[in-house]
């Protein structure tokens, strides 16, 4: 008999945990899903944006390690004493609370332990007896299929915490502006009491009764000893004041891009409904940068937005992402992120392509370049202050950003074998459908993104190398050479402190910085990008409709910018010095053939100049595009005048080798340069056929006139005009940049100063004449 009462107590026993596993599966308790929210932090771990989930609640989860231990010790003495030990529910706190409840007719203690708190929030339910067996049931589900570690960490992520706020970590956020894992005695026990009745005890708004429930906390802790007296009269004497709950986004375009693309993808996790997306940003850093950009828009026209960059050069990793000028103004388009937004770059592509000549053996730091008006193929470009210098190194014209010598090098490179090359390092050029990289591609001709270019310009800080910048720790890494290590420690050097190989390292220079500008046709967009030793920076301003806005460049809206957010980069503890690459040497050249000063005799060696030369090389000028065969080139004289012949003139004439300048140059050269150097006349009668500036002359004066003002006058205006030839005309009044004529028409020249004058006229087919006048009689300048 007993052993049949036993089997029978023994089924009976299993039939009821069957039945109970069975009922546990059939009505599990209902856990919160990754559909509830998500959060955006920092590298830091600060939110950077809040998105509320389908209840409209902000949570930032956590975990008990995450949580101040002070706060914990407040928890469980003020909640549940016992919750590492009990099944899920109390029975003695239970009975204690009902007998209070029953000799003072009112609720002088809570009997719920934090997993029926828990059971609670997950499962709401009516505050009555078959609620309160709810929450029993639904514990005692949480404490068999959850460790309590796990049942702690629902707590602390859903508990409500007034308005909108949920969970400990954004409640000490939100109200206290910290972390919850810093929290002080009296800031604990808040946090501790706010669950208790969060609508009516928000330190935001009632203080007061936040305080009174916080020292209720406090005493408790006293009474339990868990805190010395001293603690709580400390704690005790601390204000409450709480900052007003609000959106306090920090890089809101860049936590939407984070949000797009991990939404989808990231797990599910039981402690946590919300998810957490962590970023590469600095908040500190974030926050200045926002604040500047809020400072410079409001000197801006409407519709004007700003976009910048910041990229860690060693880890790739963006420190500060700004995509719009203002995300609250939508009158300046604050949702687009221009970031990503494909614009034309303008001259901000040069660096690059003078590093690619660089190492395709084209040219070295000072070779010999044509700033002047040329025609390739029937593309004139002309400078941004539609001005010419004539001749100029390379590093002149990549630093002053000159487009005739950009546009001549990329024709000698290859556009296409230069849209390739940036390719490859992650800039895509976006050209309009069916079009194939041209020449116009130096000048913006393809479209990039700010993003782009940082990465590339990266290069410059790290041997070669580009890399695309990672905004969120687990992004790969991926990088490219784009440069060789000595082309960019030249292109570097350039842009940082003009090339010059002569200077020390740094000199004057706290911050150093290479920066390069960049303004698009129409004045559309401004560019500034900056690398350090630490960073790259990126800058972008104009309207996101595309809109131009006159008067704006780089150089005079984005740089500034870029130098006051360089200003604000934290600086290295250690730099490591600066070294230059093995195969980059300084050596001293001669213009106009570019070689070393030792391979020039020194009648052909018209100009010195210190260079940077890579590989050992050191190439001569660039072939002139007017005049086939060398710039060093035989001329005949003849023995008895030195005047210039022909062969078949004189046949016993002597040779002479000479350096010529490229034709494209000679109407720039000064005047001392010209006579030093020039070529002897030619002899009566033996004048070759196509000798340069035939069929190109000057009208309306002769070289040696005397030009004198007339009664009462402070200048003399003259009219001139260029005959033999049937396209534009450019002249220059003592070597500088005067006007452009058309054809014959004529151009009214002033004289303001007596001396001698020199006046030239020239072609782009590199047809040029030249004539001196002198000028007296003009009164002194006031």
């Amino acid at each position: 008999m007993q052993r049949a009462t036993r089997r029978r107590i023994a089924l009976t026993l299993v039939a009821t945990v069957a039945a109970l596993a069975l009922a546990d599966r059939a009505f599990p308790p209902p856990l919160p899903t990754a559909e509830s929210g998500l959060v955006v932090v920092a590298a830091d771990g600060t939110p950077l944006r809040a998105y509320p989930g389908a209840d409209g609640v902000w949570c930032y989860p956590v975990t008990p390690d995450d949580v101040s231990p002070l706060y914990l010790e407040a928890l469980f003495a003020y909640e549940d004493r016992w919750f590492h030990w009990h099944p899920g529910i109390n029975p003695f706190s239970m009975l204690r609370a009902a007998w209070q409840w029953a000799r003072h007719g009112e609720i002088v203690s809570g009997g719920s332990t934090l997993t029926m708190q828990v059971a609670r929030m997950l499962d709401p339910g009516a505050r009555n007896v078959r609620g309160k067996l709810k929450q029993i049931v639904r514990a005692l589900q949480l404490e068999w299929r959850y460790p309590k570690r796990e049942i702690l960490t629902l707590y602390l992520n859903h508990a409500p915490m007034g308005g909108i706020v949920q969970g400990v970590e954004m409640a000490s956020r939100t109200y206290l502006g910290k972390s919850a894992s810093h929290l002080t005695h009296a800031e604990a026990a808040l946090l501790t009491a706010l669950p208790q009745a969060p609508s009516r005890l928000r330190p935001d708004r009632e203080p007061a009764a936040a305080e009174k429930a916080r020292n209720k906390v406090l005493d408790r802790l006293a009474t339990a000893k868990r805190w010395t007296a001293a603690q709580v009269s400390d704690a005790r004497i601390e204000r409450v004041a709480a900052q007003a709950i609000r959106g306090r986004w920090l890089a809101p375009l860049a936590a939407e891009r984070l949000r797009q693309q991990v939404r989808s993808h990231a797990p599910k996790s039981r402690g946590s409904a919300v998810q957490v997306v962590r970023s590469t940003l600095d908040p500190e850093l974030q926050a200045t940068v926002e604040n500047l950009l809020l400072d410079r828009a409001g000197m801006l026209p409407p519709k004007v937005s700003i976009a910048v960059l910041v990229m860690e050069n060693s880890t790739l990793a963006v420190r500060a992402y700004a995509g719009s000028a203002d995300f609250s103004d939508a009158q300046r388009y604050a949702h687009v992120d221009m970031v990503r937004g494909v614009r034309s770059p303008g001259s901000a592509l040069k660096p690059f392509l003078y590093a690619l000549a660089l190492d395709d053996g084209l040219i070295h730091s000072e070779s010999l370049l044509i700033d002047a008006p040329q025609s390739f193929g029937g593309y004139q470009p002309g400078n941004f202050q539609a001005s010419f210098t004539g001749p100029v190194s390379a590093a002149e014209a990549l630093q002053r950003s000159l487009n005739v010598p950009a546009v001549d090098l990329l024709d000698r490179v290859g556009p296409a074998r230069f849209a390739a090359t940036l390719r490859a390092a992650g800039v895509k050029l976006r050209m309009e459908t069916g079009s194939m990289p041209h020449l116009s591609l130096i000048l913006g001709g393809g479209g990039t993104t700010l993003e782009e270019l940082v990465g590339a310009y990266r290069s410059l800080a790290v041997g070669g190398i580009s890399g695309k910048p990672r905004l969120a720790p687990d992004d790969p890494r991926v990088e490219s050479r784009i440069m060789s290590e000595g082309a960019a420690f030249i292109v570097r050097d350039i842009l940082e402190a003009g090339g010059h190989p002569e200077r020390p390292f740094h000199e004057a220079l706290a911050r150093p910085v290479a920066w390069k500008t960049g303004t698009s046709f129409g004045f559309r967009d401004a560019w500034a990008v900056g690398v350090t030793d630490t960073y790259t920076i990126g800058v972008w301003i104009g309207r996101p409709d595309g809109t131009p806005n006159p008067g704006f460049f780089g150089a005079n809206v984005a740089a500034p910018l870029l130098k006051d957010i360089v200003a604000i980069l934290p600086l290295p503890h250690d730099p490591p010095p600066r070294t230059r690459p093995a195969d980059v040497a300084a050596v001293t050249v001669c213009w106009p053939t570019g070689e070393r000063t030792q391979q020039v005799p020194p009648g052909m060696c018209h100009v010195k100049r210190r260079a940077w030369a890579l590989a050992d090389g050191v190439p001569p000028t660039l072939p002139d595009r007017m005049r086939a065969g060398s710039l060093r080139e035989t001329v005949w004289l003849d023995p008895a005048s030195g005047s210039r012949v022909t062969p078949a003139c004189m046949p016993g004439a002597q040779l002479h080798e000479v350096a010529r300048w490229p034709v494209n140059l000679e109407p720039w050269l000064d005047t001392t340069l010209r006579r030093e150097h020039a070529l002897p006349p030619w002899k009566t009668g033996c004048a070759a056929d196509d000798a340069p500036g035939a069929g190109l002359r000057i009208a309306g004066l002769e070289s040696g006139a005397l030009l004198r003002p007339a009664p009462q006058s402070g200048r003399i205006a003259v009219t001139l005009s260029a005959i033999g030839n049937t396209q534009r005309v450019y002249w220059l009044i003592d070597g500088h940049y005067s006007q452009v004529s058309k054809s014959a028409a004529p151009v009214r020249v002033v004289f303001t100063e007596n001396g001698t004058h020199a006046i030239t006229a020239f072609d782009a087919e590199g047809r040029h004449h030249r004539i001196e006048i002198v000028v007296k009689g003009l009164p002194p300048p006031a």
